[in-house]
C-alpha cells in the first residue's frame, strides 16, 4: 500500500538508467574531457611548441609523454565507466542468451581496429606526433584503415557497446553514444586540422625540391654568368 503512494523520481527509469548516481556523470566527464585535452595540448604544441621547448627541443620525448598520459587517462575513463555501469540497473532485454556472444564478437572486433591501428601508425603517428612536427612518409592504407576511416575510435566505440551489452546496462549504451558523438565531434576539428598539417609540409617540400633544382641547373652557368661579369680588360694600345 505504500508503495502505492511513494512518489518516483523524475531522474530515475526503472531497468534504464538512474541519473541520481554521481558515478555516473563523472564517467560523462572523463569521457567529454579526453578528447578536449588532448585536442588542446596538440594544437598549442603545433602552434607554439611549448613541450618541445619545455624538454630543451626533444619533440619526441614531448610526444612520448604526451603518449603516456592520453594512454593513462583512456585507462582511468575506462575504470570510471565500468564503475557507472555498477550502479546502473540492468534490463531484461539485455539478459537474452544471445546477447552476451555478440558482445564478445564486438569487444574482440573493438580491439582488433584499435591494436591494428596502432601497429600500423607506431606511438608517433597514433598519439598526434604530427602536431610536433614528426610526420608520416605516407599515408597509412591497409588494414584496418581500407575497412574504415579512423578505425581506433570506432573500435574504441564498439568496445563501450560491447561492455555495456555485457553487463546488460542500458545506461552504458547512453555512455556509449556520447562516445560516438564526442569523437565525432574530434574529428570535425582534428581531420581538417591533421589535413591541413601535411599539406603545409607538402607545399614547403615542394618549395625546397625546386629551390634545389634551380641550384643544380644553376651551378654550370653560375661561373659561366660569373666570368661574364669580370671587368674586361684595356685593350692594347
Amino acid at each position: 500500500m505504500v508503495a502505492l503512494f511513494q512518489k518516483s523520481s523524475p531522474y530515475v527509469v526503472p531497468g534504464v538508467i538512474d541519473l541520481t548516481q554521481p558515478s555516473l556523470w563523472i564517467a560523462v566527464g572523463s569521457i567529454c574531457f579526453n578528447p578536449l585535452y588532448w585536442n588542446i595540448v596538440a594544437q598549442n604544441e603545433y602552434h607554439n611548441k611549448t613541450i618541445t621547448k619545455i624538454l630543451g627541443g626533444r619533440r619526441y620525448l614531448g610526444c612520448y609523454l604526451l603518449a603516456v598520459s592520453i594512454f593513462s587517462l583512456g585507462i582511468v575513463r575506462d575504470h570510471l565507466y565500468n564503475l557507472a555501469l555498477k550502479d546502473q540497473p540492468t534490463h531484461e532485454l539485455l539478459q537474452q542468451p544471445w546477447v552476451k556472444p555478440a558482445a564478445a564478437v564486438l569487444f574482440a572486433s573493438g580491439n582488433i581496429f584499435v591494436l591494428t591501428s596502432m601497429y600500423a601508425l607506431g606511438v608517433t603517428g597514433t598519439y598526434l606526433g604530427d602536431y610536433f612536427g614528426i610526420l608520416m612518409d605516407s599515408m597509412v592504407t591497409g588494414f584496418p584503415f581500407n575497412v574504415m576511416a579512423n578505425p581506433m575510435y570506432w573500435g574504441s566505440s564498439m568496445s563501450f557497446v560491447a561492455v555495456a551489452l555485457w553487463f546488460g546496462k542500458p545506461a552504458g549504451l547512453v555512455l556509449s553514444v556520447l562516445v560516438v558523438v564526442v569523437y565525432a565531434l574530434a574529428l570535425r576539428f582534428e581531420e581538417p586540422f591533421t589535413a591541413n598539417i601535411y599539406r603545409q609540409a607538402d607545399k614547403q617540400k615542394k618549395a625546397e625540391a625546386e629551390k634545389q633544382a634551380l641550384l643544380e641547373s644553376d651551378g654550370p652557368a653560375s661561373g659561366t654568368r660569373n666570368r661574364s661579369r669580370r671587368t674586361p680588360s684595356k685593350p692594347k694600345a
